[in-house]
C-alpha cells in the first residue's frame, strides 16, 4: 500500500469494492477522496470475479468467490463486510434438458442488482456462460432454463473451450431501471441479447457489430462483447467496448433503431478501439470512457507502447480526448479487466482503475487528474464504487 494515501478516513463517503486474483478489499473514502482506508483482505487466496454492494439498503455485499476447498460460490454479507455468510444454494446448472449436454458451473462472474421495485432480486453471470437468478437477496439462485436450456442460446456459445482464455462469460448483465422486464446481457462469444418478459424469451442485439475478418458477422458465435453498458441519464442508449472496437445503440424508434454505430475509428489510429472496459457517466449520456489496450498481432492484452491512459468521448463517440496526466508516461504494461473500470455519482465524478499490476487509481474531474490509491495489490479484476449515507 502506499502509505501517503491509505490513512484512517473519517466519515468516510464513498466505499470502493476492489475484487482481485487472491481477496477482496474495502476502501473507504473521505468527502474529498483523497484519503482512503484500506479495510481487507476478505478471503485471502480465493479469486473473486465481482463483489457488489445493493443500492436499496446501501448495506449488503455479495462476493462471487471461486475458492480452492469449497469450488464456486457466493459469499453474502449484510453489515458491509464486517460478518459474511455463504449463499446456501450458490448457482448451479440444472439437468440439461433438450439433448443438450451437461455443464458445472466454473466461477460466477458477473453480479447484478435486480431492480428497485424487486426488493431482493439479484443476477448472477457465469462461466461457462449461463445466467442465474436470486429473489432472497443472494442467499439461493436459480437458473433462468430460457437462457442456460435454450438449444439456439447455447449453441452460439460455443464450448466450455472457446472465448477468454479463462473460460467463456456471461457478462453486462442490465437491468432496465424503467421496467425490471426489460433485460440486456453480453455473451463472449455470442453476442448482446436483450428480453422484454423478464428472460422468458431473449432476441439478439447484434445489428452493426463487427467480427474478426474471416469470419461471418451473420453467425451470432463470433460475436465478442467485452462489456456492454446503459447510460444512467438516457437508459434507451447503451455503449459497447468489442473485441472489434467500440460502438453505441440508441434505441429511439428511429431507421437505426437496435442499431449499433462503431464510434470508436474516432479514436487516434495509433492507439486503436480495442479494449475490455466501458464505463458511462452518472448523467450525460453524450460522455463515456474507454481504457484501450494493446490489440494488434498477438494480442498482447498490454497498454498500448507502454504508456496507459483512459479516453473520454464527450459528444457520443463523435471525438475522443487522451486522460493520462498522472499515469506512468513510459514503461508501464499494465492493463484493465473489463470490470476494472468504473465512476462515482458526485458532483464532479471520479473514475476509479484497477490494474493488472494491482494498482488502484483515481482520476479526479471526470479522468483529468490521476493520483494511486492502493500499490502491491493482486491482480485486479473488478472495481465498483458506491456511497454510503
Amino acid at each position: 500500500m502506499s502509505p501517503s494515501t491509505v490513512t484512517q478516513a473519517s466519515h468516510p463517503q464513498l466505499i470502493l469494492l476492489v475484487a482481485t486474483r487472491k481477496g477482496a478489499w474495502l476502501f473507504h473514502g473521505d468527502r474529498d477522496r483523497r484519503a482512503w482506508t484500506a479495510d481487507g483482505p476478505h478471503f485471502l487466496g480465493h479469486t473473486i470475479s465481482h463483489l457488489q454492494l445493493d443500492p436499496r439498503d446501501g448495506r449488503t455485499l455479495l462476493a462471487a468467490a471461486k475458492t480452492g476447498h469449497l469450488g464456486p460460490t457466493i459469499f453474502r454479507s449484510t453489515d458491509l463486510g464486517r460478518n459474511w455468510k455463504e449463499a446456501q444454494k450458490p448457482p448451479a446448472f440444472a439437468a440439461p434438458t433438450n439433448g443438450l449436454p451437461a455443464r458445472s458451473v466454473d466461477h460466477t462472474f458477473w453480479l447484478t442488482p435486480g431492480h428497485a421495485d424487486e426488493r431482493d432480486s439479484w443476477y448472477a453471470g457465469t462461466s461457462p456462460q449461463g445466467l442465474f437468478r436470486s429473489e432472497d437477496g443472494g442467499v439461493s439462485w436459480a437458473p433462468l432454463p430460457s437462457v442456460n436450456d435454450d438449444p439456439q442460446l447455447r449453441s452460439w456459445m460455443g464450448t466450455v473451450q472457446d472465448g477468454t482464455p479463462d473460460g467463456p462469460k456471461l457478462h453486462s448483465i442490465i437491468v432496465d431501471p424503467r421496467d425490471a422486464s426489460h433485460l440486456v446481457f453480453g455473451m463472449s462469444g455470442g453476442g448482446v441479447h436483450q428480453s422484454r418478459d423478464a428472460g422468458r424469451s431473449w432476441s439478439p442485439l447484434i445489428r452493426g457489430m463487427e467480427v474478426v475478418e474471416g469470419f461471418d458477422a451473420a453467425d451470432i458465435a463470433f460475436h465478442d462483447p467485452h462489456c456492454v453498458r446503459s447510460c444512467p441519464g438516457n437508459p434507451d442508449r447503451l455503449y459497447q467496448q468489442n473485441h472489434c472496437g467500440i460502438y453505441r445503440l440508441d434505441r429511439t424508434g428511429s431507421p437505426t433503431v437496435d442499431t449499433w454505430q462503431r464510434i470508436g475509428r474516432a479514436m487516434p489510429s495509433s492507439v486503436g478501439d480495442i479494449g475490455f472496459p466501458m464505463v458511462v457517466h452518472p448523467r450525460d449520456p453524450d460522455t463515456a470512457w474507454v481504457f484501450p489496450m494493446d490489440g494488434t498481432t498477438v494480442w498482447p492484452r498490454t497498454s498500448p507502447d507502454g504508456r496507459p491512459a483512459a479516453y473520454v468521448t464527450r459528444d457520443a463517440g463523435g471525438t475522443w480526448q487522451r486522460l493520462a496526466n498522472g499515469l506512468p508516461e513510459s514503461q508501464a504494461w499494465w492493463t484493465l479487466k473489463r470490470q476494472a473500470m468504473t465512476v462515482d455519482a458526485q458532483d464532479s465524478p471520479a473514475l476509479y482503475l484497477g490494474t493488472t499490476s494491482g494498482e488502484l487509481w483515481i482520476g479526479h474531474e471526470e479522468g483529468a487528474r490521476w493520483s494511486n490509491i492502493a500499490r502491491h495489490l493482486p491482480e485486479i479484476y473488478a472495481v465498483e464504487v458506491a456511497a454510503l449515507a
